[in-house]
């Protein structure tokens, strides 16, 4: 989002609608016995030269499925590290990463890239769209490391383009669509192997303030109306509003906590 813009008044795109997908469970709120994330006295450490950079230092941090976080905190706090770990994109130097009931540490390198096709969808900043693919055909993607029919796939990428409110959107290329679109088509691709939980780190970055606000309300959908569990990575207050629960780290810290 450029510096100093505020979310704007609604804007709000027609999101979830007919969002019918093939198999009954997708979309579908999920209780749990116990938290979907556990995040038990990690730290990370860095080496680069002779110095030693901690970006997360005795973290602990318990997330219940169905919540919607807001990870705050300025550049170098070590937000993005802790994303990046409770996502399976990387490991603690001590502690225990547990998520969806796994420890992560236990898994090894292949066993985690499946865990993370089946379990977590990512949505980030500059959207990472293929630009000669169309809107279905980018969502398709994850896809086709599931054993599911070239049919089934395209049915469950057009659903999961519904879901977004791009449903008349399925055969337009990256370039053919407006920022706040292309997003909404990143988090359909996220959404279209229905995981348990949804990261994103600076979603609404490269998005001026009305593109923002439709993207945020739709985030803020999943997790109401279908349970999704989001853990969104942000600077920006206004973002962190959207969120039920706002956790604050500051030099690997967290510092504070607040609940709406």
């Amino acid at each position: 989002m450029p510096t100093g813009a505020t979310i704007g008044p609604p804007h709000v795109p027609e999101v979830g609608r007919g969002c019918q997908y093939p198999t009954p469970s997708i979309l579908a709120p999920v209780a749990a016995l116990r938290p979907i994330v556990e995040i038990e006295d990690v730290t990370r450490i860095y080496r680069k030269g002779g110095a030693e950079i901690r970006p997360l230092d005795h973290v602990t941090l318990h997330i219940e499925a169905g919540e919607f976080v807001a990870l705050m905190g300025p550049s170098g706090s070590g937000k993005t590290t802790l994303l990046n770990l409770l996502a399976g994109l990387d490991r603690p130097s001590s502690g225990t990463v547990r998520v969806c009931g796994l420890d992560l540490a236990k898994l090894s390198a292949r066993e985690l890239a499946r865990w993370r096709a089946d379990h977590v969808g990512f949505v980030f900043q500059s959207f990472n769209l293929l630009p000669v693919l169309t809107a279905r055909q980018n969502v398709e993607l994850p896809l086709t490391l599931q054993p599911l029919s070239r049919a089934a796939r395209r049915a469950h990428a057009e659903a999961a383009l519904r879901c977004v409110g791009l449903g008349d959107r399925m055969d337009h290329r990256p370039a053919e669509l407006s920022g706040g679109q292309e997003q909404r088509v990143a988090i359909a691709r996220a959404l279209a192997c229905d995981p348990q939980l949804l990261v994103a780190d600076e979603p609404t970055g490269d998005l001026d303030a009305a593109a923002a606000h439709d993207v945020l309300l739709l985030m803020k959908r999943l997790n109401e109306e279908f349970g999704k569990t989001i853990i969104i990575v942000t600077h920006d207050p206004h973002v962190a509003e959207f969120a039920r629960r706002e956790l604050h780290l500051e030099k690997g810290v967290l510092q504070m906590e607040r609940r709406r």
